[in-house]
């Protein structure tokens, strides 16, 4: 699966009969204190009719978020993932297993957590280690009710102690006597030296009393592997990162392996995350990071619903010790990004296909939403975000409802989509955060709309960072050219980086220049392309050849075309750089000169078509930042474009096809002439899907 079809699914629309429908009339999403919700919305209701965010805001009931009730239960305060909760609700019930697919920071684990506070409470456990007399290597081990195991314990550790100091009481009373003795020997027979023999016999067994032996006392007492108190709530244990011993279990390395004064093989035995969460939650995120043998283990776990604690390294004493098997009844909540099931490396991480098959034959799996329809229920949500991120932090003050319009904008803006709002609320909390340190070193009361802005300038990603200073760069050299015209030189665009951690790509300008020279090669001639691409910016390359020739009704057998991707030290990947390409290929051809006051961005078929890219915003916002006039993008990206104020003085001019592109593109005395050459070996293409809204004339 691409992650374009990934994208396509995220962004459908909710099916009635999906879980994703309407909310749930049971469990309610709480929403704003004092706010009336309209009548029949669901938090699918189309957002056509939706008045802008500043306008919405002056309808809302409240003056700052100190208002806004927080909901109690964590289940309660996840946002947007309703198809998710109603499936954790499900899987608490049944005590089912969920594994949780989507991008960071939409909710992974407050779902994880909700699924422990919505399990039914039973009767916890607690487990002890005892000594096995039979075999000291393999630990015994007893399972009793929640709180007698710290009074086992208890009693057994007095008992220890009781034997303790009776035995050394009958110490001392022997040395006594012995001295005693001597001293009364010593007055009857006035013989000093048996006095002395009788200190010294007293000394001798004092010694030897101190001299280390085996302390069977000791040994009799159980470890603690597991405890609880009668009241606790059932357990959430976050195994997250952990190696196979924390996860597993382990047994301690025993330095002194003989001589008395060795540690009780059961003294030694340490539970692992699974045992821990006995009759609770187990979550484990970024489940494909841990290693084939521990996921085969905890897939034993899974199915045996008890798993033996064994010494996890070779060269350790514990290596020699296996406990009898420890109970681990609990509930997976596993949790990962798109390539925990869809590796990019397929010989390098990735699920165990049978621990995938378990979850999924005993439980559900769920792809968290990234976007939710932008409709008055769900902006109601975010004000209700925002309340509890303000308050889970404890330290910033509260939002006046102004500066709560303005993170509710970067919301939009975040999603790269219009008519939709981010799930991404990690990134999108992390505003909230960081707008309310700069109130507090104000000094202010109440976050205001300055603080937002302000913040947007000081939490940028460090992507942005980078391209900030590549801007610099490239703008001392003169890397890339903002007025004018030159014959095969585009400025393209790109993203800085396509990562599934940021949900805000960075937009680039990607100069492109091409050079036609005679073949080298009397056979055929070639494409040569430098600036470390990647395989799939290879083989776009590779089809404009076709492209151009469809396009200008020339062969390129009796050229080299040499095009260079100026400056990409860290190297390019995608088709996103194709229409620029060809563009370039073009002009340097049929000698025409390209406006260096525009750039462009889109993908091409080989049959002329442009199709769309990821990324349009950041790229429009890159190229407004660096002084371009103009920016051509696909026809079908043209809806998705939401601009901060400061970049609607670029001017936007979507295409559908090639000839569209190089109508906009090409200027010069040979530009008549070229279309009029395009338009002999194109005739107009037919629409694609989604070119009927947002379309501009040509030459715009």
């Amino acid at each position: 699966m691409t992650k374009e079809e990934v994208d396509q699914m995220d962004a459908a629309p909710a099916d009635d009969a999906g879980a994703d429908a309407d909310i749930n009339d049971d469990a309610p999403a709480a929403t704003p204190k004092k706010v009336a919700r309209p009548k029949k919305a669901s938090s699918q209701t189309k957002t056509k009719d939706m008045p802008k965010v500043e306008e919405w805001i002056k309808g809302e009931e409240f003056k700052d978020t100190s208002e806004i009730e927080v909901p109690k239960h964590v289940v309660d305060q996840v946002i947007g993932q309703d198809s998710a909760v109603e499936i954790i609700k499900k899987g608490a019930e049944q005590r089912r297993h969920v594994m949780l697919i989507g991008d960071p920071g939409t909710g992974k684990s407050m779902l994880a957590q909700a699924m422990a506070e919505l399990l039914p409470q039973q009767e916890l456990e607690d487990v002890l280690a005892y000594p096995n007399p039979e075999d000291q290597n393999q630990p015994r081990i007893r399972v009793v009710p929640a709180g007698k195991g710290k009074a086992i314990v208890k009693a057994q550790k007095a008992e220890a102690r009781r034997l303790k100091e009776d035995k050394a009481k009958l110490k001392f009373l022997v040395i006594m006597m012995i001295i005693f003795a001597g001293i009364v020997f010593y007055v009857y027979s006035g013989d000093a030296y048996i006095l002395f023999f009788a200190i010294l016999a007293a000394a001798m067994i004092l010694i030897a009393f101190r001299a280390p032996i085996p302390r069977k006392d000791d040994e009799l007492v159980p470890k603690m592997l597991v405890g609880h108190d009668p009241d606790d709530l059932v357990p959430f244990i976050d195994a997250t990162g952990a190696h196979a011993g924390a996860l597993l279990g382990d047994v301690k390395h025993d330095p002194f392996q003989s001589g008395g004064l060795e540690t009780p093989s059961h003294d030694r035995v340490e539970s692992g995350a699974i045992h821990k969460a006995h009759k609770g939650v187990l979550f484990i995120d970024e489940i494909n990071m841990l290693k084939m043998e521990s996921q085969q283990s905890l897939l034993t776990a899974l199915q045996e619903k008890a798993f033996s604690i064994v010494g996890q390294s070779e060269r350790s004493a514990g290596a020699m010790v296996k406990t009898e098997p420890v109970p681990c009844d609990f509930v997976l909540v596993a949790a990962g990004n798109l390539d925990a099931v869809y590796p990019r490396d397929p010989y390098r991480g990735g699920m165990h296909p049978a621990l995938r098959s378990r979850i999924r034959g005993y439980g559900y799996e769920v792809f968290m939403r990234s976007t939710m329809p932008d409709n008055h229920i769900n902006r109601q949500k975010l004000v209700r975000f925002i309340a509890q991120e303000v308050s889970k932090d404890g330290k910033i003050p509260h939002f006046k409802r102004e500066s709560v319009a303005l993170i509710i904008k970067e919301a939009q803006r975040r999603t790269g989509k219009k008519g939709h709002l981010t799930l991404r609320l990690r990134e999108l909390g992390g505003l909230v955060r960081s707008s309310g340190d700069i109130a507090l070193e104000s000094e202010a009361k109440l976050v205001t709309t300055e603080h937002v802005v302000a913040a947007r300038k000081i939490a940028r990603t460090l992507e942005q960072q980078i391209h900030d200073r590549s801007v610099e760069d490239k703008a001392m050299y003169q890397s890339f050219r903002t007025e004018g015209a030159e014959i095969g030189r585009v400025n393209g665009l790109a993203v800085l980086t396509a990562d599934s951690g940021v949900s805000q790509p960075t937009g680039l300008v990607l100069p492109i220049v091409a050079e036609v020279t005679p073949a080298s090669s009397r056979s055929e001639g070639k494409i040569i392309a430098t600036g470390r691409l990647g395989d799939i910016a290879k083989e776009a390359v590779q089809n404009v050849s076709a492209i151009v020739k469809k396009h200008t009704g020339e062969a390129i057998i009796d050229h080299d075309v040499h095009i260079q991707f100026v400056g990409t030290h860290e190297g390019v990947e995608g088709d996103s750089a194709s229409i620029s390409v060809a563009t370039a290929m073009i002009s340097a051809m049929e000698n025409v000169t390209v406006d260096q006051s525009c750039a462009m961005t889109g993908s091409l078929s080989v049959r002329g078509d442009v199709l769309p890219v990821g990324g349009v915003t950041a790229k429009i916002e890159a190229a407004a930042s660096v002084g371009m006039k103009r920016v051509i993008i696909p026809k079908q990206n043209h809806a998705e474009v939401i601009l901060d104020d400061k970049y609607k003085a670029i001017e936007i001019i979507p295409v559908s096809n090639l000839r569209e592109v190089l109508d906009n593109a090409i200027v010069g005395e040979k530009r008549v002439t070229l279309i009029d050459k395009l338009k002999k070996f194109l005739p107009d293409s037919e629409s694609l899907p989604g070119d009927d809204e947002g379309a501009v004339p040509l030459g715009a």
